[in-house]
């Protein structure tokens, strides 16, 4: 067995730096607030999105309508303003439309102010028993009004 005999050398070797593990206060205040920041961020754009999306199935609504109401106008010959024959003690065009099978139950509701718009409007049809004039649609949305439920161009429906 060997002897090393002790020498100055042990006292020259720095002392250990002690390190304290996690994270401090203000770390942790930041990265709260960066996650706050991303997360109303989302929010905001999941609202942008849901309105556009009710936008677009409003408009979507509008023109299925319009051009039903015109299909059956040119189907059976009527004029633009025009109103058409009784059928079951009526003349509302939105319930030939039923009736006959060219709309479904839930464009009706819609045509007849009973059902909402996506974004919570009503529905009116300002004349149900005549055939839309040339550019005018057959039913609008009580939202109806610049960037709201209202096409950009309706003319060639």
């Amino acid at each position: 067995m060997e002897w090393f005999p002790q020498n100055n050398m042990t006292h020259n070797i720095p002392p250990r730096v002690v390190r304290r593990r996690g994270i401090t206060l203000l770390e942790l205040t930041v990265v709260i607030t960066v996650l706050l920041t991303l997360i109303s961020i989302l929010f905001i754009g999941a609202r942008g999105w849901k309105s556009g999306s009710d936008r677009a199935s409003c408009v979507l609504t509008l023109r299925n309508m319009q051009v039903a109401a015109r299909s059956y106008q040119n189907l059976y010959g009527y004029d633009y303003g025009g109103q058409p024959y009784v059928v079951s003690d009526t003349q509302n065009i939105a319930r030939h439309l039923y009736e006959k099978g060219y709309i479904e139950r839930p464009l009706f509701d819609r045509a007849c102010g009973t059902a909402k718009c996506p974004g919570g409007g009503f529905y009116t049809c300002p004349k149900p028993d005549y055939f839309p004039t040339a550019g005018a649609l057959y039913m609008i949305c009580s939202f109806a009004g610049p960037d709201a439920h209202t096409p950009s161009s309706h003319t060639d429906w």
